[in-house]
Formats: C-alpha cells, structure tokens, sequence
C-alpha cells in the first residue's frame, strides 16, 4: 500500500491549519491573499489551500513586516524580485548546460567552406577536396 506523501507545492493545508503554521490569524492570510502576497490553490467551492511553500512564504512576510518593519508594499516588491532572481538563475542555468554542450561539440569540429559556398563539417587533419583549378576552399579551424 503506498502512502501519499506531498511535496512542497501540493495544496494540503486548510485556511485555519496554514494560518496556525504561519503562526497568524486566518483574517490576515485571507488579506495576503488579497494583495497577492501568496496565492493558494482554489478547491471548486472556492476554498483556499495552503501548500507547504505557502507556508513559508507566509512566514517570511511575518518577519519582514514584524522585525523588519518593511511595509506590505515593500514585501510585495522583494517577493517579486525574488521570483524574479529565481527565475533568471533557472535561465542562467539552463544556458550555462546549452553552453557546455556546444563547447563539448565545438573542439572536435572543423568546418570547410567549398568553392560553390557549402559549409560542410570536417575531421580534425582531413582537407576538403579539390576541385579542378585552383581551390578557392577556406577551412576554418576553433582555436582554444
């Protein structure tokens, strides 16, 4: 028999049980919500479930506003800038894996470019072939 185990974004959590986790009034998550401070998931009758992430995000409003004293205003900017960063290093690293696939591809090719224009792929210490006369071929080689 295996148990359900949710990860951090499953919607689990009742208004009532959150705000108890949070360590607020359910009143107040129903105003972050409202603010678009954190969103929860929606059932088909319209109540909200918490997911742990929720969770957390709710307790760093708290203490920015209580020991940062950082105004709702300001937390919805640095929640924002947050998901901002947070999605930029997602992209960053997607790009450094697409970099390193090039770079790893890119030692190894040399490319030929033949008389009528075409570019073809070579192997390291091949020439491209002649053609009658004389060769207007370029070979290109990556240097390191």
């Amino acid at each position: 028999m295996s148990s359900f185990v949710p990860d951090e974004d499953s919607p689990v959590f009742v208004i009532s049980v959150a705000a108890q986790l949070a360590g607020m009034h359910a009143q107040t998550l129903r105003q972050y919500d409202r603010l678009g401070l954190v969103s929860p998931s929606r059932t088909r009758g319209g109540g909200r479930r918490y997911s742990a992430r929720d969770v957390a995000v709710l307790r760093e409003v708290q203490r920015l506003s209580q020991d940062e004293g950082i105004s709702l205003a300001g937390i919805q900017r640095i929640l924002a800038l947050e998901q901002q960063v947070a999605s930029l290093r997602s992209q960053i690293d997607s790009l450094r894996g697409e970099l390193d696939r090039v770079r790893a591809h890119s030692g190894s090719r040399i490319f030929a470019a033949a008389r009528s224009g075409d570019i073809v792929a070579m192997r390291p210490g091949e020439r491209p072939a002649r053609s009658r006369g004389t060769s207007q071929a370029l070979v290109l080689w990556g240097g390191r």
